[in-house]
């Protein structure tokens, strides 16, 4: 029994009133969240009949979350941090309450839609940095981890079933009253978010940022190797290893599913998240790891071999009508295997950028970090979808996970000191929240060694 505890998911940091308090209001926020993600291009594609149309989601949802996660970060370093969380979380509860209006009222103005969900990513951009750059504040560096991947499975799990909730829901109750749903729902979040104690930030001016505050976020990301490296294996692992945008061609002509929609195009699309929600559930062991460098790279070789056997299942699927069905499988367990070790991987960097970077910059890392994770999958579509045509789908896919191994070890050779970045891991690990700029509860949380 105590081995078995020692594997399911460390929950100490929810003994912390604070994080327990915003972790809870998020199991329901993300679904709610999910449900507009789904109403968005459906309403869009069902007022318009247009696939372009229902791209164009992918422009109006990426630039605002780019410019506003950058600014919101240089934000999160001069305001306070809590009622920062508390505007934006009421941004969001005011857009999706819009969102409801416009499809009560019937509207089929695709372009009043489209800039709601530009205005909603916006504040999106702000809330996510905010709220990543608050947890040093009250958790010991420790407890990091095991509070990134108690909020990855959250997220993960609602990216199930949010689509599915939606799916069954907009038949029978509308779009419009699947907004009506998020906008509730983010009240328990505002709820949290305005129980925490002010969180300023020690040594602030209070004047707004502007451009050169950003700019001086990437400028201390240069002086910090092992948090650029964070960065950069990311992005690998992303760019050449999320081969997402081929899966309806691969579930059709590799796995014999219908053009549009069908088992194995739900199977593909499922596995990664899934997987994702298995590894966080079984994350108990990254609260005792502490050279975390290194279990970087271990996390990102395990997604890239991960995605290399997935090429391969997809290759033998292709050639072989026979062993289809066994090659469905093969694929699926390796994207969640993938999609588990992205899971401990994500843990692991987001502890070390809130735990190593001086408090007066975590907020523009935050918002670096937003803009990294936002983008790479949308390079990789890019990307994926280009080689595809060339080389067709399984060396596409394959291949990308292969240069996801060779670069990452690469980059672990060109920067050692990534390998050798550890924590130390103290005996006292909860502690509550400060209202003072301090680190929580009086006392100096031990700092990463490099």
């Amino acid at each position: 029994m105590s081995r078995l505890r020692g594997l399911v998911a460390d929950t100490r940091p929810l003994r912390n009133d604070h994080f327990r308090r915003l972790w809870r209001a998020n199991i329901i926020t993300v679904i709610g969240a999910q449900l507009t993600v789904v109403a968005v291009p459906a309403q869009i594609y069902a007022d318009t009949g247009s696939s372009a149309y229902v791209g164009l989601t992918g422009v109006f949802g990426l630039v605002p979350l780019v410019v506003f996660g950058l600014w919101g970060g240089a934000l999160a370093d001069v305001f306070d941090r809590r009622t920062l969380l508390v505007f934006s979380t009421l941004g969001l509860i005011v857009t999706s309450a819009l969102f409801w209006v416009q499809a009560a009222v019937g509207s089929t103005n695709v372009w009043l839609l489209l800039s709601l969900f530009a205005v909603q990513q916006a504040f999106f951009g702000i809330n996510q940095p905010t709220r990543s750059a608050v947890l040093p504040r009250i958790l010991t560096p420790d407890l990091l981890p095991a509070a990134n991947a108690l909020n990855t499975t959250v997220f993960m799990a609602g990216g199930i079933a949010g689509p599915l909730v939606a799916g069954a829901l907009i038949p029978v109750i509308g779009l419009e009253w699947l907004y009506l749903v998020d906008s509730i729902t983010l009240l328990a979040t505002l709820g949290a978010v305005v129980r925490l104690p002010p969180l300023p930030v020690a040594g602030s001016t209070g004047k707004p940022p502007g451009l050169r505050s950003v700019v001086e976020g990437f400028g201390y990301l240069r002086g910090q190797p092992v948090l650029l490296m964070s960065f950069a294996v990311d992005l690998i692992a992303m760019v050449f290893g999320m081969p997402r945008a081929l899966f309806p061609e691969i579930a059709n002509e590799s796995f014999g599913g219908p053009e549009a929609g069908g088992l194995a195009f739900a199977l593909l699309f499922a596995a990664i998240p899934a997987g994702a929600v298995v590894g966080g559930v079984f994350s108990g062991w990254v609260s005792r790891v502490s050279a975390q460098g290194r279990a970087v790279i271990v996390c990102i070789v395990v997604w890239g071999l991960a995605v290399v056997v997935f090429g391969v299942a997809v290759g033998i699927a292709g050639s072989s009508t026979s062993l289809r069905t066994t090659m469905l499988v093969v694929a699926v367990v390796a994207l969640a295997v993938g999609g588990a070790a992205d899971t401990a991987s994500s843990a692991f960097r987001n502890a070390m950028l809130q735990a190593a970077a001086s408090d007066e910059v975590r907020g523009r890392l935050q918002g670096i970090f937003i803009v990294v994770v936002a983008g790479g999958p949308r390079v990789a579509d890019v990307a994926h979808g280009a080689a595809a045509a060339t080389v067709g789908t399984a060396v596409a896919a394959g291949g990308g996970g292969v240069l996801v191994v060779v670069l990452t070890v690469a980059a672990a050779v060109l920067v050692p000191s990534f390998v050798r970045y550890r924590v130390s891991l103290p005996t006292a690990t909860v502690v509550e929240a400060d209202p003072e700029p301090e680190a929580p509860g009086g006392q100096t949380p031990s700092r990463p060694r490099t």
